[in-house]
């Protein structure tokens, strides 16, 4: 379908063809190449943090970070059901346990104010994830690790360029990850960041990432890693697109701001909040959840979204309903209310950088006219 609207299409509107020809020029093509260390000091600056290790994605950036914080058997690791499963991945095959928090049904994320009763001897530590444009509320996080000598773990993948109080998202963990897959604010195709201000472990992320050889001898190894590695060409196109962070935040937020005008008033769906009290939304992507009113899921809704040439994507599926974790005989029998409804009811539209005001119309516009079917 010719005018079919994805749910996104990166921008690469800056100078990432010129680094990208700088690579092929002069050979360095691999994870050993000049713009690998300028993408991760850039990077670093612009969050606030002193050190950055580069990855090959999101999901490696978690399990790094999991493995440098020496995460294992007996540990426990508090963290929200809504999330994509990477996060309860990284903590099980280290051999950790995740334990779930639901959400909050106006922002969407982790309900903070659950987290102090599900506390035990064995937590090590509470990974906030910033989901759909907003941060976790960090705060009462903050209090709560003081007071039980808790790590944080932070999730920024989706909020890069947000900021909590005005600090930097990913500046505000122990361990903080990122994720530059296409749909991001900026993007190395597939590609993460690891950020910290502890040397130390920025040198064991190092390590975990480029399978732990030995500086004195690369193939004797005391501990097992991965290849993990993020090639020059990922971080020349990285580093174009640091440049322009700022004006995609813009753009993100003039689309957000333009779907809410469409939505203004519409019955039958709740859209994203515009601002809490400590961060105006940056719009990773504009969903919506559909009222109880509305006796109808998500899906039906996407489906005929589809036929009329707009793509979608559902929120994600809990962690607690995940067969996988059920087969291992995780989860059983646990609840989250708020979490289980987000993931039936809630999608989110096409997002991306690229899109223009004619197809935020048309997407809103076709959108409206299918939900009048189910008052």
């Amino acid at each position: 379908m010719n005018n079919f609207i994805a749910v996104n299409e990166p921008v690469l509107s800056g100078n990432e063809g010129k680094y990208v020809q700088e690579c092929i020029d002069s050979g360095w093509i691999s994870s050993e190449g000049p713009f690998v260390d300028r993408f991760e000091q850039e990077f670093a600056k612009k969050i606030g943090r002193k050190y950055a290790v580069a990855v090959s994605s999101g999901t490696a950036a978690l399990d790094v970070a999991i493995a440098a914080l020496k995460i294992g058997p007996g540990d426990e690791v508090i963290m929200p059901t809504l999330t994509i499963i990477s996060c309860a991945s990284a903590v099980i095959k280290a051999g950790g346990t995740p334990v779930l928090v639901d959400c909050n049904p106006n922002d969407w994320n982790m309900a903070v104010d659950q987290i102090e009763s599900l506390i035990t001897p064995s937590t090590v530590a509470i990974m906030a994830v910033h989901i759909y444009g907003l941060p976790v509320d960090m705060n009462p996080i903050f209090s709560l690790a003081i007071k039980y000598n808790l790590i944080i773990i932070e999730d920024a993948a989706e909020v890069i360029g947000q900021t909590y109080h005005k600090r930097s998202c990913g500046s505000l963990g122990k361990i903080s990850i990122f994720s530059f897959y296409p749909n991001k604010h900026i993007t190395t195709g597939e590609g993460g960041m690891v950020v910290t201000d502890d040397l130390q472990l920025a040198n064991r992320c190092r390590s975990l990432r480029n399978l732990c050889f030995q500086q004195t001898q690369r193939f004797v190894h005391e501990e097992l890693g991965w290849n993990y590695r993020m090639s020059n060409i990922q971080a020349a196109i990285g580093c174009a697109q640091l440049e322009k962070l700022d004006e995609h935040v813009l753009l993100k937020r003039k689309i957000g701001e333009k779907y809410s005008s469409i939505f203004k008033g519409v019955k039958g769906i709740k859209t994203p909040l515009l601002k809490t009290e400590y961060a105006d939304n940056i719009y990773w992507v504009y969903g919506v959840v559909l009222e109880d009113a509305l006796l109808v899921d998500a899906q039906p809704i996407m489906n005929s979204l589809k036929e009329n040439g707009i793509g979608t994507r559902p929120f994600f599926w809990c962690m607690h309903e995940q067969p996988v974790f059920n087969k291992m005989g995780l989860f059983m029998n646990q609840k989250f209310p708020v979490a289980e409804k987000l993931a039936r009811k809630g999608f989110y539209f096409p997002s991306g950088l690229n899109l223009n005001d004619e197809q935020i119309e048309r997407v809103g516009h076709t959108f409206i006219k299918i939900l009048r079917q189910y008052y």
